[in-house]
């Protein structure tokens, strides 16, 4: 384990307060705060070594592609890819997405074609493929989820037909924390002959990802979610499979050779990165991946499944709570409502206390459905979170249901 308090000392925002009140933030799902050692590096590169990678002879140039490259690599390392050709920066997990549901779609998707998906997936996995049904005629087929806010996967087995092109699942819940079983979900499809699209933003930053192990054939993460900047994120694809898909912008960067009659794509993974890339940013990730590397994945997972527990324990005990989702694999974040309170009135006071969780649909309207809310207050915790701010949570939560 690792000692929370000094790791406290790298995140300057969590010492500020709000409202007169010491910040307690409870909104990780939504984004996370980075550490100085992230901030420091990008400004660093700016500073010193600013200039367009790839193209570039001049010293500058050559700099800064070492460092985006670099950045290739860690990623490539932090995920357990097979080969760098297989990482494709984008600007984060919805982007991703978009990437695969455009590109496969095009590429082997026709009218009548379905994709599989799950009942607690956020916005990004669901449009993506609506807009291709919109265009194509595909058809989404969706695994249901049980009351604990697991999925049925006596249900997803009975789904695949020879219509099936793809399964797109996330790994974990936004809104329940529940931690799918990605690897059964992977053997069944395979056990098909159907590739599987793995949405990562909220696995990534909580524990050990080893896509090699999953064996997933593409996998998707956002940067700002695990310690490194906004607008950059990853897509993993099988090398096999990027191959096959065709380019999704078309552009500098992703080009052999252009001329008006023809155009040939670069290799692996330029050919899905048309035009100057957040180099600066790439950066950012490398150092945020390198950060929570020295911490250790599985520490940081053991200290947050120890906050989400004790959280669990703690708002449990309040009158009129309900928690959604009591998943037996359940990671980092506790989505409840408490007795007829509205939801942005518990998470508006619970601001005026200094604490700050995400109120709504959490971009999952489907799952607000399903469990018949119209939103939930959310918590959900990171790798410097503490005991005590769990503790300010539930008396705020009191405080408020008092009130009412």
């Amino acid at each position: 384990m690792y000692d929370v308090a000094e790791v406290r000392k790298d995140f300057p925002i969590l010492g500020r307060e709000v409202y007169g009140k010491p910040l307690v933030y409870l909104d990780n799902a939504a984004t996370v705060q980075k550490p100085r050692q992230v901030v420091e590096a990008m400004s660093e590169e700016y500073y010193n070594v600013n200039a367009n990678v790839h193209r570039g002879v001049h010293f500058l140039s050559q700099q800064a592609t070492e460092l985006h490259e670099a950045a290739r690599e860690t990623v490539r390392r932090f995920l357990n890819a097979r080969s760098t050709a297989e990482i494709v920066f984008t600007r984060g997990t919805t982007e991703s997405i978009n990437l695969v549901a455009a590109c496969f779609g095009e590429a082997f998707m026709r009218e009548g074609d379905e994709v599989i998906v799950s009942e607690m997936e956020h916005h990004a996995n669901i449009v993506s493929w609506q807009l291709l049904q919109a265009r194509k005629g595909i058809r989404l087929r969706v695994i249901p989820v049980d009351d604990r806010g697991q999925l049925r996967m006596d249900e997803y087995e009975r789904l695949f037909n020879e219509r099936t092109r793809i399964v797109s699942v996330t790994h974990v819940s936004n809104v329940l924390g529940t931690v799918n079983p990605v690897r059964r979900i992977v053997d069944v499809a395979h056990a098909h002959g159907v590739p599987v699209l793995i949405d990562g933003a909220q696995s990534t930053p909580h524990f050990a990802v080893d896509v090699q192990s999953l064996g997933c054939d593409f996998f998707a993460f956002s940067g700002h979610k695990v310690y490194g900047p906004t607008g950059i994120g990853v897509l993993y694809g099988k090398e096999e499979w990027l191959d096959r898909l065709p380019p999704y912008m078309g552009g500098g960067e992703m080009i052999g050779h252009v001329s008006f009659e023809h155009t040939t794509f670069a290799d692996l993974p330029l050919k899905f990165e048309a035009g100057t890339p957040d180099y600066v940013a790439s950066t950012g990730l490398a150092r945020a991946l390198d950060y929570v590397s020295a911490l250790g994945m599985d520490a940081i997972q053991a200290h947050e499944r120890d906050l989400t527990r004790y959280a669990l324990e703690r708002l449990r005990q309040i009158p009129g709570m309900r928690i959604l989702g009591e998943a037996d694999d359940h990671d980092a974040v506790v989505s409840f409502l408490v007795g007829n309170i509205h939801h942005l009135d518990m998470g508006t006071l619970l601001d005026r206390l200094g604490i700050a969780v995400r109120t709504g649909h959490h971009c999952a309207e489907p799952l607000m459905q399903r469990f018949g809310v119209e939103g939930t207050v959310r918590a959900s915790f990171a790798l410097y979170n503490t005991h005590a701010e769990v503790d300010a949570l539930a008396e705020g939560i009191t405080r408020v249901a008092k009130m009412f």
